[in-house]
């Protein structure tokens, strides 16, 4: 028995040891390059020449932040970093509020609700998850000319409230964690459905919120492609983040090593800062669904 007993806890501990290291290793591969970035921000613009990559860091990081915030016009390119955080947070938090709001709303509605058009609405919604957005990019373009609204955010924050993938997961948590007897017992207190759904359900969902507030942002703030086709008179005063960094990256005339990674930097560093002010809610999501009653 005692043997039995020795061999099971030998097997758990080398499968412990294989999936730590396994996670560690592929822990290594994807911060090693978000590493070297954050390093070659901070080294001199010759010295990122003569080495690019160096595990070290520099003492220019100061002089390479002040080089890009400072950045005015080079060529035909213009940079501003202040301009380019208030317009993407303008974009990012307004549609990530919409698409979450809306988008657990919708989940709600399907769970909560029982309705004979609930299952097909279910399936519709998985079938436009299913088409990539790039497939329907003329036709959404064209669309959006023809309302006139080229050249300004709403395109860029009104369509988020469709969001088939976040509706998916929202509901899929729903009917896992969810007690539809609080609904219930809510109406019953003259609660309405609205101010339930609000006080009661987000409350509830705040863990599975605050994992898909993270990835919409991220999805939102590093959106190139959308501006790029909406904001067709490239003015620079609607210039996004990831536009920002385009102009930079993609100006030949700017030889400066540094301001480029810096200007990498600023743009993800809001980023970072989201996932470390809500990974708690990742945590907290992945041990609510490791335990069932």
């Amino acid at each position: 028995m005692n043997n039995a007993k020795d061999n099971y806890s030998r097997k758990v501990m080398i499968k412990s040891i294989v999936i730590m290291t396994v996670l560690v290793l592929v822990t290594i591969v994807v911060l090693t390059p978000i590493y070297i970035l954050f390093v070659n921000s901070t080294r001199d613009p010759q010295a990122i020449t003569n080495q690019p990559l160096s595990f070290v860091p520099g003492t220019s990081f100061f002089r390479n932040i002040k080089e890009t915030i400072n950045l005015n016009k080079i060529g035909k390119i213009t940079y501003s970093a202040w301009v380019g955080y208030r317009n993407s947070f303008f974009i990012t938090v307004s549609a990530t509020a919409l698409c979450i709001f809306f988008s657990s709303l919708t989940a709600y509605g399907l769970v909560i609700y029982d309705f004979k058009l609930a299952t097909p609405a279910y399936t519709f919604i998985l079938a436009v998850m299913m088409v990539p957005m790039q497939v329907t990019s003329v036709g959404f373009v064209q669309f959006m000319g023809k309302l006139k609204l080229t050249d300004t955010y709403w395109p860029l924050i009104i369509p988020a409230i469709a969001a088939p993938a976040i509706v998916f997961y929202m509901r899929q948590y729903m009917k896992a964690n969810f007690p539809t007897e609080i609904v219930e017992a809510a109406r019953i207190d003259g609660s309405g459905e609205l101010s339930t759904f609000v006080r009661i359900a987000i409350p509830m969902l705040k863990p599975a919120v605050g994992v898909q507030a993270i990835f919409c942002f991220i999805a939102n703030w590093n959106n190139f492609y959308t501006p790029s086709m909406i904001l067709i008179s490239r003015e620079f005063k609607q210039y996004t983040m990831p536009m920002m960094v385009e102009s930079i990256l993609s100006n030949d005339k700017l030889s400066d090593q540094g301001v480029r990674y810096c200007a990498i930097v600023l743009s993800i560093l809001p980023i970072i800062i989201i996932y470390c002010c809500l990974s708690r809610l990742i945590v907290d999501n992945v041990a609510e669904g490791g335990v069932k009653e």
